[in-house]
């Protein structure tokens, strides 16, 4: 049986996620050093493993409302109040998802018709585009450049607009690049779609993992935003909780309504223990997570001077927990490096190109490894690029 004559045209039209490769080709080797991976080194506090497993000793296995638990729901009303000053009803403008990721794909979903554009600053999370793509958008990259600490900027925003523009997906703590936007820069952005009906759906997955004395913002936040804003977050990166596969997105109830309509039938709920887990994680876990911060940034700052002490152009992250050098002076391509680096000196890290065409010449180094693991890395690297 031929099954690309059976399947959809638009699936198979979809490249694999260029980060697999590498994990793949690690997998087979030994004593590989993997800095590639977008996944805390942590364990899911203990408190919040004991909130799940409370839960299901007392019985509480059973499907829960589609939305998710009133009470997870207050709980993250409540947090983004206190720690970002966006406001939610917990009852109707906030959905509990199976992780930011199908939060981002209903959101998707729900607003792409046909020859629709969505703006994606460029570089990227691997799965805006693709996700786009299948609901026949239109993907326009807006390339963001190391010059301008890879923000987005307004008049280049303002530049890719036309009457087809139908969102904007901003992710700030980014991935790959580890830039962040403040609260002004933000307010640039807003001016310029002020007028339009152009959706913004806001990946704030890293809101709790920015250095520096400046605060993470929430673009929702902004004057005259809220109405036009689809927040998008989970427990994976602060929490350390990724295979608990919990998220939410928060939106006018006028918006949710519909997206929510698509997550009753294809999902129903998220999984009842892990929104357990989470209601802990919200009343009790954000020691953890500024733990997790504090061991986050001795990582950043180790590996970003070692690199630089090597000659490695780099910018220097100021959110998430990854850093992406220039390394277009050491080989013909960001995958040929990366490919030449595992197996030479077993470290695998992640080829810029896998984040959109303007990554090539960068790779994503995650420093969310033990600093064992980095400080051995970066002595892998220092050998490997004084071989070259």
């Amino acid at each position: 049986m031929d099954y690309k004559k059976i399947l959809n045209k638009r699936i198979q039209s979809v490249k694999p996620s260029g980060i697999r490769k590498f994990f793949d080709i690690a997998a087979q080797m030994e004593n590989v050093i993997s800095l590639g991976v977008g996944e805390p080194d942590f364990v899911t506090p203990e408190h919040i493993r004991e909130a799940a497993k409370a839960s299901m000793d007392a019985g509480k296995t059973a499907y829960t409302a589609n939305y998710g638990l009133i009470e997870l729901r207050k709980e993250i009303a409540k947090y983004l109040e206190n720690r970002f000053e966006v406001n939610y009803d917990p009852k109707d403008e906030i959905l509990v998802t199976i992780g930011g990721s199908e939060a981002i794909d209903i959101a998707l979903r729900a607003l792409i018709e046909p020859g629709d554009e969505v703006l994606v600053p460029d570089p990227a999370y691997v799965s805006y585009a693709p996700l786009a793509a299948i609901e026949h958008a239109v993907v326009k990259p807006i390339v963001t450049k190391a010059e301008n600490s890879f923000k987005l900027m307004p008049e280049e925003l303002k530049a890719a607009i036309t009457d087809k523009t139908k969102a904007l997906v901003l992710a700030y703590p980014n991935n790959p690049t580890g830039a962040t936007m403040n609260k002004a820069e933000f307010e640039a952005i807003a001016e310029v779609l002020k007028g339009t009906d152009i959706i913004v759906i806001t990946d704030e997955i890293y809101a709790e993992l920015v250095y520096g004395a400046e605060k993470f913002t929430s673009f929702a936040a902004i004057e005259g935003m809220r109405e036009r804003t689809i927040l998008i977050s989970g427990f994976s990166k602060a929490f350390a909780m990724t295979g608990w596969r919990l998220g939410y997105m928060c939106a006018p109830r006028e918006l949710l309504t519909y997206i929510a309509r698509i997550h009753q039938y294809a999902i129903m709920c998220a999984g009842t223990a892990a929104q357990y887990a989470g209601i802990e994680a919200l009343k009790n876990g954000l020691a953890d997570t500024e733990y997790m911060r504090n061991e986050y940034n001795k990582r950043r700052q180790y590996i970003y001077n070692e690199l630089r002490d090597m000659g490695i152009d780099c910018f220097e992250p100021e959110g998430a927990f990854y850093i992406f050098p220039d390394i277009s002076k050491y080989a013909n391509s960001s995958e040929e490096f990366c490919e030449d680096f595992l197996q030479k000196k077993h470290v695998a890290i992640v080829p810029g190109s896998a984040f959109g065409e303007s990554g090539e010449g960068h790779v994503r180094i995650s420093y969310a490894a033990s600093m064992e693991n980095i400080k051995e890395a970066m002595k892998r690297l220092r050998e490997y690029i004084n071989e070259k």
